[in-house]
């Protein structure tokens, strides 16, 4: 909870343009989940962190961006609440400590390394249960060796398709 509101943290890609698919998707969820009163948390920089973050201004949400001294540059116009972390392990540790809810976005090696972090500290009773949402295919084979590795005793985590179901997800996950 940050100031009695839900927080949902995203995890993503800072690659994608705003004329892509993955930054349209991005920019629906941020939407879907301001519109539900949540607030969105996520790296503050660029690509999917940027339209995440678009799409919640849109509904007047609130933002938190958690960017990195170490990365250097300012947070994307969206965010509304900034912090900068020292270093990247900090940065990680803020995120995953903000966040009642998590929704994984298609990315490359730093969002496999935010989706490992959650669900080795979800494992090992690390941080409180929380609903892990991944938003496409894109990871189905590391959450198939994550079940196989754990024998299927892993954290709460679900494939959704669409920004819409991620959200309905969280919602039910949270009893609203």
């Amino acid at each position: 909870m940050w100031q009695g509101q839900r927080v949902v943290t995203i995890f993503g890609s800072s690659r994608p343009v705003p004329s892509s698919h993955a930054y349209s998707r991005a920019e629906r969820l941020g939407l879907a989940i301001a519109r539900r009163g949540w607030v969105v948390c996520n790296g503050g920089y660029g690509g999917t962190m940027t339209a995440a973050a678009k799409g919640a201004r849109r509904a007047s949400g609130q933002t938190i961006g958690i960017t990195c001294a170490v990365y250097g540059g300012l947070p994307n116009p969206y965010i509304t609440h900034h912090e900068e972390a020292a270093d990247l392990f900090t940065r990680l540790g803020r995120l995953l400590h903000l966040g009642d809810g998590y929704v994984v976005l298609p990315g490359g090696f730093g969002t496999l390394l935010e989706l490992a972090l959650v669900v080795e500290y979800l494992y090992k009773r690390l941080m409180p249960p929380a609903p892990v949402l991944l938003l496409g295919s894109t990871w189905r084979p590391a959450l198939a060796a994550a079940r196989r590795d754990h024998g299927g005793h892993i954290a709460d985590i679900q494939e959704v398709r669409t920004p819409e179901a991620a959200v309905h997800a969280l919602a039910t996950a949270w009893g609203k």
